[in-house]
């Protein structure tokens, strides 16, 4: 991985093994508290910790606050205030009913207002999966509030390009005509490409990048970000048994359990078919205990999962409202840390080399060998012990 442009990132492969020693989840120096925020949504949950400078977390599909369980002690015993929120849509935050509600720019909006509901003027934001792209969107948008970002799975890549929907139709083998023609958060966008005028190398700061290779596949299948496009068809899938959908969800991605090469790919549905019929059956991945597993269920089980989904129904909109960001750097300071067996990763291979354009603050890269796509939860120590340096590094 090539250096960033005036500077040496550490870049790094490692090892549970490198971490085993590491003190970097020591006791909690406080209590978490569950707090509710008024915010653009209604209310945010969050979840806090410590006190110090502020570290905003925010997790990925389909999870919680709780998928930061494992950093909140080691942060507040570092002498940070470490808050994890429930994004808009997901656990005990407001989830407003229409689609289009659940924008970037809205997201952002929470994230801002989470910052001043804490009395805080700035904040550092990590975030991981969907949690990394509007973090990095936050700190694209608002760098007065966001001082640094650090981005967990998901690489960086800047607004612009062509339309995501067009994309992923690609993606999946299918045509104009095909699954995913409708698009992601269409029918209220202009006509004309924001940023059409510019390389094509960007998307609109979601996985899977533009330039990502089309799927080899000997017939038409339907990437998910399409598949869940139609309101009610993905929630039909997921919610007769929320439980038992999730466990082959976080099974599919995670290093330890994830299908074998070969295999048909859990990011696809064949013709007619679900994601569920591709996922690992009777097995739970090693960082995740059964009482783990109760937890998300239990939200996913009492709030439905179109809250989650509405996330990945508004890209197109997305690529419409952040047009004037389109090929712009994040220039605060950053941090990526990814998994080696990540499919995001090999989708986004070309965002990562073009890190020294796109995120000259660029402090750190670190793939983890072996590691799966929950990063902070598949390998807890490094993680902590990575961030901890990397905040231990920031300008005051």
């Amino acid at each position: 991985m090539p250096p960033t442009a005036g500077s040496s990132p550490a870049v790094s492969t490692a090892s549970s093994r490198s971490a085993l020693s590491d003190p970097s989840c020591a006791a909690p120096s406080s209590t978490p508290t569950h707090r509710l925020l008024p915010s653009p949504a209604g209310r945010i949950h969050l979840v806090e910790q410590g006190s110090g400078p502020l570290v905003l977390l925010l997790h990925g599909f389909p999870e919680s606050w709780y998928a930061w369980r494992h950093q909140m002690a080691a942060l507040a015993s570092a002498g940070y205030r470490a808050v994890a929120i429930d994004v808009r849509g997901y656990g005990r935050s407001s989830k407003p009913e229409a689609v289009e509600a659940y924008r970037m720019l809205d997201l952002i909006a929470d994230n801002v207002a989470v910052v001043e509901g804490l009395g805080e003027r700035s904040a550092v934001v990590v975030g991981h999966d969907w949690g990394a792209t509007i973090a990095a969107m936050s700190t694209l948008t608002r760098p007065d509030v966001f001082r640094a970002v650090g981005l967990l799975g998901v690489p960086y890549t800047p607004p612009g390009g062509p339309r995501p929907s067009e994309v992923f139709a690609r993606m999946g083998g299918a045509g104009a005509d095909g699954p995913g023609a409708e698009g992601p958060g269409t029918g209220d966008e202009p006509g004309d490409e924001p940023g059409a005028e510019r390389s094509e190398a960007g998307s609109s700061g979601v996985h899977p990048h533009p330039d990502a290779p089309l799927h080899p596949h000997p017939h038409p299948q339907e990437f998910y970000i399409s598949y869940f496009q139609q309101p009610g068809r993905a929630e039909a899938e997921m919610e007769p048994d929320v439980r038992g959908w999730l466990a082959g969800f976080y099974a599919a991605l995670s290093a330890d359990t994830m299908p074998a090469p070969g295999a048909p790919d859990p990011h696809f549905t064949g013709a007619g078919g679900t994601l569920r019929e591709r996922f690992p059956v009777g097995v739970l991945p090693s960082w995740l205990g059964e009482g783990d597993l109760d937890v998300y269920a239990a939200e996913f089980e009492r709030t439905g999962m179109t809250g989650a989904l509405n996330r990945y129904r508004n890209m197109d909109r997305d690529w419409a409202d952040l047009a004037d960001w389109a090929g712009r750097p994040i220039t605060r300071p950053s941090l990526f840390i990814g998994g080696e067996r990540d499919a995001s990763l090999a989708w986004l291979a070309d965002a990562v080399e073009a890190y020294p354009e796109t995120l000259p603050g660029l402090l750190g890269s670190h793939i983890l060998d072996g590691c799966g796509h929950f990063v902070q939860q598949e390998r807890p120590e490094e993680t902590n012990r990575i961030l901890l340096d990397w905040l231990a590094s920031l300008p005051a």
